[in-house]
């Protein structure tokens, strides 16, 4: 048996730098970014209020809450209808410096070089030296990411956990430990994006030894009873997998269940967001929902979200085919176009953005994020090798001929649509495809990551603040474009 590309690679390739490379990487991605957040931010707007908020709370001491005044008494009030994690995260640097703007633009400049730093990690994982420095450097300069440690936004966090919980996870010579540990880190990650809990399934799939996923000549199973063994063997992983995933999730599920008016795993917004994206004002992005809407009388977060989950399930087994003639719409505000970050800080200081500049700016990040998703699609794409047979060669060249097809209608088109290139994306390595690249886990993790943010948009609503999760992937699939076609073992 011939070794695999990434078993060569291991065994030296001028990783001797890696450490240096390393830091010069968290440097490069730190000083942008501290410097952006720093003379940039402003007043914290939108959900950004309510997160920097929570965690001012947090650090007092006070728990996530707020106070109601009832019959002229002030009464304390818990929360759960946003994501606690990205604001106990910022808590910790509030208690220690003080709750500031200052504060805040460090932790998420910090947040932002660590990720273009974990992107780099994951990517040594799968790619040659090189393309993996690519990955990271595509992170570290992303003018929206840079732009991004401006914000009090939960999405920068978000990554940085799940994608570490993958490279926890695929780089421990103890497959079994390193599950085990990626799954923790994944837990941590959904108490700032509950999402994050559709990766644990795909994570429970990783192979426990390594040989069986770099080996591509092994033989399935025989005999029916032996499949039948490793479907049950697998299944049990996989649940194993989701039940650690929700170790460090389930005290806050068991403060929400002693302090809410019911019980809510992590927060109280998953039906807000559904009815958002199912109602008849539904639009594809973001409408501020009004009780007249649906639900009048409701007295606690819970209560409500409940209200409105059942409400959404409602409007949808009724109507259908609106409900599905919206994801397209739901998509492109996810994935065509980048502008949330410009529009977050004209919000909070607008004497600093006038018009001109902020069309240049939204030009400018919409452009990288394009530019980026275009070649995240030819990660897809594998380059002719001798040894590849005629078919897979076709198959190939009539995926570059289909990702080209793609980027030439949404650019000609009257309203440029991006998002079938994120389908591309996440869909085709999970394909079998005769004269396709390699994909070991320490891709197909991010790209599971990719396949659930589009998955879960498409069933609520777009805006393109989500597909700052999925950033870092793209990067990785762009420094993976045209890699050479997986020759298998003889």
């Amino acid at each position: 048996m011939s070794a695999t590309p990434r078993a060569r690679q291991a065994r030296g390739d001028g990783r001797e730098n890696d450490a240096l490379f390393g830091i010069a990487l968290f440097a490069l991605a730190l000083a942008p970014r501290l410097y952006v957040a720093l003379a940039w931010s402003g007043e914290p707007v939108w959900d950004g209020h309510y997160y920097d908020f929570g965690a001012r709370r947090i650090a007092s001491g006070l728990g996530y809450s707020d106070d109601l005044t009832i019959a002229g008494q002030t009464v304390w009030h818990p929360w759960c209808h946003y994501p606690v994690g990205y604001s106990a995260f910022l808590a910790g640097f509030y208690r220690l410096m003080g709750a500031s703007h200052a504060a805040a633009a460090i932790a998420n400049a910090l947040t932002g070089a660590a990720l273009a730093v974990v992107t780099w990690l994951l990517a040594r994982e799968a790619l040659s030296t090189w393309r993996a420095r690519a990955a990271g450097l595509i992170v570290a300069l992303h003018p929206g990411m840079v732009l991004y440690a401006a914000l009090v936004m939960t999405e920068p966090l978000a990554a940085l956990l799940t994608l570490g919980a993958f490279w926890v996870a695929v780089r421990d010579g103890n497959r079994t430990r390193g599950v085990v540990m990626g799954a923790l880190v994944l837990g941590v990650a959904a108490l700032v994006r509950p999402q994050a809990l559709l990766c644990a399934p795909v994570l429970g799939l990783l192979p426990l030894r390594r040989h069986s996923e770099e080996r591509s000549d092994e033989e399935p199973p025989s005999r029916l009873g032996g499949s039948f063994a490793t479907l049950r063997m697998t299944t049990m992983r996989v649940l194993t997998v989701c039940a650690i995933t929700l170790v460090p999730v389930l005290p806050w599920t068991v403060r929400n269940c002693r302090v809410m008016d019911g019980c809510a795993l992590v927060s109280t917004n998953g039906g807000w967001n559904l009815a958002i994206g199912s109602f008849p004002r539904a639009t594809g992005r973001f409408e501020t929902l009004r009780s007249s809407d649906g639900c009048r009388e409701v007295t606690g977060q819970v209560q409500q979200d409940r209200c409105w989950f059942a409400y959404g399930t409602r409007e949808i087994a009724e109507h259908p085919m609106r409900w599905l003639a919206l994801i397209p719409a739901k998509l492109g505000f996810t994935f065509d176009h980048e502008s949330f970050a410009v529009e977050y800080l004209r919000e909070a200081r607008p004497d600093s953005w006038p018009e001109t500049r902020r069309v240049f700016a939204r030009s400018v990040t919409t452009f990288a994020h394009r530019l980026l998703l275009f070649a995240a699609a030819f990660g897809c794409v594998a380059l002719h090798a001798k040894a590849a047979k005629r078919k897979g060669t076709r198959v190939q060249v009539a995926l570059l001929g289909l990702v080209l097809l793609l980027v030439a209608v949404a650019v000609t088109a009257e309203s440029p649509s991006f998002w079938p290139l994120a389908i591309v994306c996440a869909v085709v390595p999970w394909l079998p495809l005769p004269g396709a690249p390699d994909w070991p886990w320490a891709l197909r993790l991010p790209v599971a990551l990719l396949a659930s943010t589009v998955l879960v948009h498409a069933v609520f609503f777009g805006e393109d603040r989500y597909h700052i999760v999925v950033t870092p992937v793209l990067a990785l699939l762009a420094a993976a474009a045209f890699r050479p076609a997986k020759i298998p073992a003889s």
